[in-house]
């Protein structure tokens, strides 16, 4: 029999009461379902590209054949014999062009996308889940972890770190910032010079100043229940982050997205 409570803990860490385990939480582990919601989303950021078909050929270009003892290149007719068309060539086509008609945005059925969400809510109250992602789970006092909404009032940077060493989620971020490093290829010259972890995710109902106090916490990333997603729940296609929820958004998950 699973869990069928949670418990709610204070800015300190301390417990201040129990709230019902929304049945989200009992969704059955759906990782080749995330994977597909996960790279979707991720799909429609691609910026569609493509070639003009005619590029490299608006020319009178061909080849003169055998026994001149050239090579056998299409060639402009005028003066000088030039070489054109073919890939290669000055002006010449592109070998094997990105084409306009290819489609590269995925789509998925919604009974599959909800089905995604739902088991990616549901891996963020397994601490299994959670620690087979790398995340440090030793001082987490419960899973799914609920916080009191007193934290969305919070403004300042060092106050919500305060709360976040109280809750045991500092580890996580400290692990975040010793996995910063300078990413490796030519990715360093194109204005991602850094690559570092994911870290914790809060999820809120209302920004009373959380947000800008959180941004400067390397890895958390703060969202509102309505605006969930695969991809914010299951980085890289791996479901199971280290997910904070505050007591309201605990309590409307279900509302938003229960049902089968």
């Amino acid at each position: 029999m699973g869990k069928i409570s949670a418990k709610v803990f204070d800015l300190k860490g301390e417990e201040v009461s129990q709230l019902n385990l929304p049945q989200i939480f009992n969704t059955s582990s759906r990782p080749d379902v995330i994977k597909r919601a996960v790279v979707t989303i991720q799909s429609h950021r691609f910026q569609p590209q493509g070639r003009d078909p005619m590029a490299g050929k608006r020319n009178t270009a061909e080849s003169r054949g055998t026994g001149l003892g050239i090579s056998r290149m299409p060639r402009l007719k005028a003066r000088g014999q030039r070489a054109a068309f073919a890939p290669g060539t000055v002006g010449g086509r592109s070998a094997h062009p990105p084409e306009a008609e290819k489609k590269i945005k995925k789509k998925l059925p919604k009974k599959e996308m909800h089905l995604a969400l739902r088991s990616a809510v549901a891996a963020t109250g397994s601490k299994e889940a959670v620690s087979s992602r790398g995340h440090m789970v030793d001082d987490i006092p419960d899973f799914p972890l609920v916080v009191v909404d007193e934290i969305q009032s919070l403004k300042k940077t060092k106050d919500i770190e305060e709360a976040l060493i109280n809750l045991g989620v500092w580890a996580d971020i400290f692990r975040v910032k010793e996995s910063r490093k300078v990413r490796a290829g030519k990715g360093k010259m194109r204005g991602r010079k850094m690559k570092q972890a994911v870290g914790p995710l809060l999820v809120i109902t209302k920004n009373e100043g959380v947000a800008e106090a959180a941004r400067n916490l390397p890895g958390v990333d703060v969202v509102s229940v309505e605006n969930l997603n695969a991809e914010l729940l299951a980085p890289g296609t791996h479901p199971g982050r280290l997910t904070v929820w505050t007591n309201s958004a605990f309590e409307k998950v279900e509302t938003f997205f229960g049902g089968k």
